[in-house]
């Protein structure tokens, strides 16, 4: 019996060799690397602080010189401050060591004469009282420039007077005598009647007001300011009518 061997195996055959066309020299061309233009962080930062160092070294080698009229300015404010201050020290000083206090006024006595009525709404009246002023500083004098002294019936006026300016030195007390007469005053019909409503009870209630300019006198030092005294006052029934009560308040 006869074995059939296996037909033998041939390698493939090898490609073909591609041809190279040969290029001439002119037309080759070489490219260029691309370049990031933009610098890394970490150098923008270094090159970031360079700059600002450069920048403060100019300015530290080339300081600004200041305008001479913002010194002269600073100046100037500063002397008015240091004034100020050398100022209310010294009326802190002075407020201390003087203490002053304004001048009182007060009402000690007062007569009612006559209340009359023409008409419900036209009345007459007759009214005096003392008033007396007093200095209480011990180291300041005094000057009353103006003075008016108003008469009220509650918060209707029936008569004013005006007071002659005079002096007081410290410690000194001035007693004045003011006469109000009322002649022919028009009153409310309610006041009228609210009036004579007292005059039978036998108890009048009149309102004082005073309004002065005070000049006070300390060396060479002198300043004025106004003052305003309220009393309230009590009286009898005319003829005869006298002080019963009275309180007086002045403020600044």
């Amino acid at each position: 019996m006869l074995s059939s061997s296996p037909p033998p195996v041939f390698p493939p055959p090898p490609p073909p060799l591609k041809q190279t066309i040969p290029v001439p020299l002119d037309r080759i061309v070489i490219s260029k690397p691309v370049i990031n233009q933009q610098a890394p962080a970490s150098e923008k930062t270094d090159l970031d602080t360079h700059n600002s160092r450069g920048v403060r070294k100019s300015i530290l080698l080339h300081p600004r010189r200041t305008n001479p009229l913002i010194w002269c300015c600073a100046i100037l404010c500063l002397i008015f401050s240091l004034i100020l201050i050398l100022f209310g020290v010294a009326t802190l000083i002075i407020f201390l060591s003087i203490k002053p206090r304004i001048p009182a006024f007060d009402t000690p006595n007062a007569s009612l004469s006559g209340i009359y009525f023409d008409s419900p709404e036209y009345f007459n009246g007759d009214f005096t009282f003392l008033v007396n002023f007093s200095n209480p500083n011990h180291r300041i004098d005094v000057r009353f420039e103006y003075l008016i002294i108003e008469l009220y019936f509650h918060d209707s006026l029936i008569s004013s007077q005006a007071v002659q300016p005079f002096s007081q030195r410290r410690r000194e007390a001035r007693v004045e005598t003011v006469h109000f007469i009322s002649s022919l005053v028009y009153l409310p019909q309610n006041l009228g009647v609210e009036l004579q409503k007292q005059i039978m009870s036998n108890k009048v209630n009149y309102n004082i007001r005073g309004t002065f300019k005070v000049r006070a006198n300390l060396g060479l030092i002198h300043f004025s300011y106004w003052l305003h005294s309220r009393c309230e006052l009590v009286m009898s029934s005319p003829p005869t009518g006298v002080l019963v009560s009275h309180s007086c308040k002045t403020r600044r």
